[in-house]
């Protein structure tokens, strides 16, 4: 007696390929989401760093008129951006190496979307961004 009954072979299969299908859309969509989340990152880094960028004073030496930054008047423009945006930014870092720029430190956590076992306790995200004051 021969049997052709093949049709739980099938299944098998095509549960695999269902498997495997959504582990992908699980893997792109939480390269999406930490994608996302560095260029939001790097956005609120550079809209920080601008805004340090605009905590100049003004000094006069003689017969010359410059604009000067601080550590201190970076680090007020900054905070004052963070506090206005939603998230978990937090300032690493703000100073004014040189005096006419402003560098910016952010960092926050990133949790994937779909929990995962691979990473329970999220990623480390930085961004650092520099702007020039635009009178010198």
């Amino acid at each position: 007696m021969k049997r052709d009954d093949d049709a739980g072979s099938v299944l098998l299969l095509a549960l695999g390929y269902a498997l495997l299908a959504i582990a992908l859309i699980f893997i792109a969509a939480t390269a999406t989401d930490l994608y996302i989340a560095q260029k939001r990152l790097d956005s609120l880094a550079d809209s920080a760093a601008l805004a340090g960028a605009d905590g100049f004073t003004v000094v006069v030496e003689g017969d010359v008129v410059r604009a000067q930054l601080t550590d201190s008047g970076v680090r007020e423009q900054a905070t004052a951006v963070l506090d206005g945006m939603p998230g978990r930014a937090a300032l690493v870092a703000a100073t004014a190496p040189d005096g006419v720029s402003a560098r910016v430190t952010l960092t926050t956590d990133w949790h994937p979307p779909i929990v995962s076992l691979f990473v329970p306790e999220g990623v480390r995200l930085e961004a650092t961004a520099t702007s020039r004051t635009a009178l010198r």
